[in-house]
């Protein structure tokens, strides 16, 4: 459960403000999205093999650009 402490001085837009980068730094908000709907087990690996496909030819263009290939 996430929790947000403050002073007696502080409003409730300073509030919020804590809150939202409290929630970001743990994720909710990700994690919410990609919770929101059903994902079958075969489109889950579909999309990791394309992410490591990508990730891969991002590192290929990086090296052949400095000249390590």
């Amino acid at each position: 459960m996430t929790g947000v402490y403050l002073d007696d001085k502080d409003s409730i837009e300073i509030a919020i403000k804590k809150f939202k980068k409290v929630c970001e730094r743990e994720g909710i908000l990700t994690e919410l999205k990609k919770r929101e709907f059903y994902e079958k087990p075969s489109i889950k690996r579909k999309k990791k093999a394309i992410a490591a496909r990508k990730r891969l030819m991002k590192k290929m263009r990086k090296m052949a650009v400095r000249g390590d290939a």
